[in-house]
């Protein structure tokens, strides 16, 4: 219990990162992987969509949060955030 509260903590401090966006979510985690855009074409579908997703032109389907989250293990819950 206390470990966990401890690793809760540490993670806060040294990790702030908001997942409240979930293209800012994706773009951060591509950037982890050393994901590219062709990359995360190669989950959505398309590279035109890739592009669209990540310049916030298209909305994610649930389909595509669906495959984002098995590829790049993305919570759902942050990619169903409105943006």
């Amino acid at each position: 219990m206390v470990l966990g509260i401890l690793i809760e903590k540490y993670e806060q401090e040294h990790n702030p990162f908001d997942y409240s966006d979930p293209i800012e979510a994706i773009k951060f985690r591509m950037e982890q992987l050393e994901y590219t855009q062709n990359d995360l074409a190669s989950v959505v579908g398309l590279k035109s969509r890739a592009s669209e997703i990540l310049n916030r032109k298209r909305m994610l389907s649930l389909e595509m949060i669906c495959q984002i989250h098995q590829s790049l293990g993305i919570p759902t819950d942050v990619l169903i955030q409105a943006y």
